[in-house]
């Protein structure tokens, strides 16, 4: 484990991997850097790239600052982008490809961009959130109910059914998922109002890649390909047989490899 600050004094803990040209990987809502998708596809990467997995403030071995906005994860990772001896490429998946995505548009020392499944909302096609979807995540959390933060997080936001989430209350990995239920609140502050930031995407000025998955949510597709066609010089790609909740890592690794290194 690797650690650096960012501005506001928050320390920000990273495992760097492999070996090639450095390429930072930003996690989506309840992942650490040994979260298992990302610890695998960070496995799987390190054959062509030395990767740095970090994790997002308030999460693993990072530390927070209770003061939040999302312009201090941006400089989060302006700071382990600058831990690599920068520039670097960037990979981000769910709200981290939001978060990654603010970063290019800030002009961040990022040389391509792969941005896997944005979950915004293009033409209401993403399943209705309740208009105090926030608010109430927020409650919930300051309340100390983190069990019911997390599955309000899953149901109203995620559109998982609610009998899903009674099997998962019931496996090792629910406790996990708890001890990160203060950061649902940072993941909802980078989506913002879930709408396509076209005008940011606009901003990007280095190459793009946009994955989704064949089977993933066909809103999800529609977001991919709205980003892809916002950006500058971006460019959809759709992984066959991939969906959201399970991806295949090598082919995810593959296809990032292949835009990053030609």
């Amino acid at each position: 484990m690797y650690k650096t600050t960012s501005p506001d004094g928050t320390t920000v803990a990273f495992d760097r991997i492999g070996d090639g040209p450095a390429l930072v990987v930003v996690g989506g809502a309840f992942s650490t850097r040994r979260h298992p998708v990302l610890s695998d596809l960070a496995h799987h990467l390190s054959e062509r790239f030395t990767v740095y997995a970090y994790d997002r403030r308030g999460r693993g071995d990072s530390t927070d600052n209770l003061a939040y906005a999302v312009q201090r994860e941006v400089e989060d990772l302006h700071a382990v982008i600058d831990a690599t001896g920068g520039p670097a490429h960037v990979y981000g998946l769910s709200s981290g490809a939001a978060l990654a995505l603010r970063a290019a548009a800030a002009a961040l020392p990022i040389d391509r961009l792969v941005l896997h499944e944005p979950p915004y909302d293009v033409d209401g096609a993403r399943p209705a959130m309740p208009a105090d979807f926030a608010s109430r995540l927020e409650a919930l959390t300051a309340g100390g109910r983190r069990g019911e933060a997390v599955e309000y997080f899953m149901t109203q936001g995620m559109g998982m059914p609610a009998e899903m989430i009674a099997q998962m209350r019931a496996t090792p990995a629910w406790p996990d998922l708890v001890a990160l239920a203060h950061t649902l609140v940072y993941d909802t502050a980078v989506m913002g109002d879930n709408t396509l930031p076209a005008a940011r995407a606009a901003k990007i000025g280095v190459p793009v890649l946009v994955l989704a998955g064949e089977h993933s949510p066909e809103w999800l597709r529609q977001a991919a390909s709205a980003v892809a066609a916002a950006c500058t010089a971006g460019r959809l790609l759709v992984l066959p047989g991939q969906s959201h909740f399970a991806p295949d890592n090598a082919a995810v690794a593959a296809a990032t490899a292949e835009f990053l290194l030609t």
